[in-house]
């Protein structure tokens, strides 16, 4: 299945909507020719945007990489932490652009989404950085270095089409249908549709079609293109010779209908089942090619012994030729008679960079031509018995081949062919946040950075919550939701994760307070005259003070109504929410290095869980600065995990 134009269209103004005020937080190469883009926004839910050279769509599946792709590595240099500004479609092409802003710079990655497809990365001047193929064809020419340039277009905008545009089927000699789908840029199933409608033949000459047929077709086609880019939508997934999704359901749709709640789900289904089919292709001949590598080695690997074999024999049998040439009187290996013998058993003395070598079926051992026959002959015995002991060492390795042949040989089809799919799980609101519920069952939530900071207090800061500061420059703001009866225990917890979280972690400054205010105490503006920074609030009246008596927290995975999550906090409430955590204290490893050690622990633990949950979510979800770990444990949570419970 491939994107029409039209469909791009409502795609483009879909997606441009939800995306506004992301930025790119990671990217992902899935295959050759598909790429996930994670965005990010300080006060939403994550989006997942596949750009592939299928098409574009927001997606809930996350598929593991299939293949490698030669752009990935230049995408995530230069788009990271990027916005997503703006994407357009080109007239009613199938071509889209992504313009990325950010610290001072601005990139465009197109999307060509007709024949085979490409994708390109382009900087500001439309000048070619990075593209998935080259093209080198009469009209146009695609490379790195050059400007990027469009295919030439000779047919109609089909979204500024007017009826007397229509005029010129009265003279064509093409069939009418045809003359549409050319003119029009129109796919075969959009343009059959049409003419079901009107009950036209698709057939039919352009030049034989009355006045009133070009009207109904003008007025027919007009409204399925209207109908597609305004979402007047009404989605069917249609299964027969080939898999398709359509946002309008034609007339006498052939095959295994599907209803489905909106064309962006539906080709999330399609092309995700697409991606899929390729991957397992991909595995199944990867399978193939590695047992027929093996295979090879192991014929390889069985000349190898016969060959050394014969070598050692050949080498043995002119090493017993030397006795019988004792035997018969020859004292010296120089001698005429000795030189004969050795060519009857096809070896022959040579002299090679000043050294003299006797030859034996390639083998050249070096020898002394002064030396006695018996001397000379237990040197070849020597090298007899080594060769020996080299087929020994190539058993041993057989060995070990025939059982990783034997070991993939005994895979299943569908193990070799297996493409991991996990649904990404969405996640509650407060997980956008630092989050932990403490040992009471409250939530706690934090500020990560100024615009979360303003955001929790500005957006979830309500009545009956208390809300925490850092006595120090440089700290975030927790709120304890529900707390207008706390216990002393949850209070305690917030104030020591409020203290952790600040600017005392990275310079490991023991003994600092955190104190509690009531939302009313908290003013979202600065008094007149002055100016308050983002994130930045004034407090009014009584401060209630807490010591953090120590700088100690644990990461932990929390299970949630769907799946499971990390979360960072204080010891206590995180070993108790838990299905296994990690303690942690200020100094020692760097964040991203902590946090991969944290994770191999973790995935020691619960492999099936963990393996989704990537390097960046831990980092995002421990302190900023050095950490050490001071101990791993099992939460008190721990439970047998199904295979199928993921997080991404």
């Amino acid at each position: 299945m491939t994107l029409a134009g039209i469909e791009l269209r409502y795609l483009v103004e879909q997606i441009s909507e939800k995306v506004q005020d992301y930025y790119i937080s990671n990217i992902y190469g899935i295959t050759k020719d598909s790429i996930l883009f994670k965005l990010h926004h300080t006060e939403k839910s994550d989006l997942f945007m596949m750009i592939s050279t299928y098409g574009v769509w927001l997606t809930t599946v996350k598929i593991d990489q299939i293949e490698p792709n030669r752009l990935l590595k230049r995408l995530r240099s230069d788009l990271l932490r990027l916005k997503l500004k703006k994407i357009e479609q080109i007239g009613s092409e199938r071509i889209a652009y992504f313009t990325f802003e950010g610290f001072g710079k601005e990139f465009v990655l197109v999307g060509e989404f007709f024949g085979d497809g490409n994708i390109l990365l382009c900087n500001n001047e439309m000048k070619i950085l990075a593209l998935q193929h080259s093209i080198d064809v009469r009209h146009r020419k695609l490379s790195v270095g050059l400007e990027y340039t469009q295919p030439p277009n000779n047919g109609l905008d089909v979204f500024n089409i007017s009826e007397s545009d229509f005029d010129e089927l009265k003279s064509t000699e093409f069939a009418s249908a045809k003359w549409i789908g050319r003119t029009l840029g129109l796919p075969k199933k959009y343009v059959e549709g049409i003419f079901q409608i009107v009950n036209i033949d698709s057939k039919k000459i352009g030049n034989q079609l009355t006045c009133e047929e070009i009207k109904k077709l003008f007025d027919t086609t007009t409204k399925i293109v209207s109908d597609v880019i305004s979402g007047n939508h009404s989605p069917v997934i249609i299964r027969d010779k080939k898999t398709e999704v359509l946002p309008i359901k034609l007339d006498s749709l052939d095959g295994e209908i599907t209803k489905v709640s909106n064309f962006m789900e539906g080709l999330d289904i399609v092309f995700t089942e697409n991606i899929v089919e390729k991957g397992k292709t991909i595995q199944s001949s990867g399978s193939d090619k590695k047992i027929k590598e093996l295979q090879s080695q192991i014929s390889e690997q069985e000349k190898a012994i016969q060959t050394v074999k014969e070598r050692s024999k050949n080498i043995t049998s002119v090493a017993n030729s030397l006795y019988e040439m004792v035997k018969a009187g020859i004292l010296s290996i120089e001698d005429n008679a000795a030189q004969e013998i050795l060519k009857n058993h096809n070896a022959k003395l040579i002299s090679e960079k000043g050294f003299s070598l006797i030859v034996i079926q390639d083998e050249k051992i070096k020898i002394d031509t002064k030396a006695s026959l018996q001397s000379i002959a237990s040197v070849l015995f020597n090298e007899a018995k080594k060769q020996s002991a080299a087929i020994n060492s190539i058993r041993e390795i057989k060995e070990k081949t025939e059982k990783k042949l034997e070991k993939f040989q005994n895979k299943t089809a569908g193990e070799q062919e297996l493409v991991l799919v996990s649904e990404i799980r969405k996640k509650n609101w407060y997980e956008r946040y630092r989050w932990f519920f403490t040992s009471d069952g409250l939530l706690a939530i934090g500020g990560r950075d100024a615009a979360s900071n303003s955001a929790i207090v500005r957006k979830h800061l309500v009545k009956n919550d208390k809300i925490f500061h850092g006595d120090i420059f440089g700290s975030p703001f927790f709120i304890l939701k529900e707390a207008q009866n706390a216990p002393e225990t949850s209070m305690i917890e917030v104030a020591q994760a409020t203290v952790c979280f600040s600017r005392a972690w990275r310079e490991g400054m023991y003994g600092v307070s955190a104190f509690w205010v009531n939302p009313e105490q908290v003013k979202k503006s600065a008094p007149s005259g002055e100016f308050l920074p983002k994130g930045s609030f004034t407090i009014e009246g009584q401060r209630n003070f807490i010591k953090s008596e120590t700088l100690r927290l644990a990461i932990g995975i929390i299970p949630q109504d769907d799946g499971y999550a990390l979360a960072c906090g204080p010891p206590g409430p995180i070993k108790k929410n838990s299905i296994c955590y990690a303690k942690i204290e200020p100094h020692g490893l760097e964040l991203v290095d902590v946090a991969k050690k944290i994770r191999i622990e973790f995935l020691k633990k619960h492999e099936n869980i963990v393996r989704n949950i990537s390097i960046d979510e831990f980092v995002r979800t421990l302190p900023a600065g050095k950490s050490q770990i001071k101990e791993i444990g099992i939460g008190d949570l721990q439970k047998d995990i199904p295979i199928e419970d993921e997080l991404v």
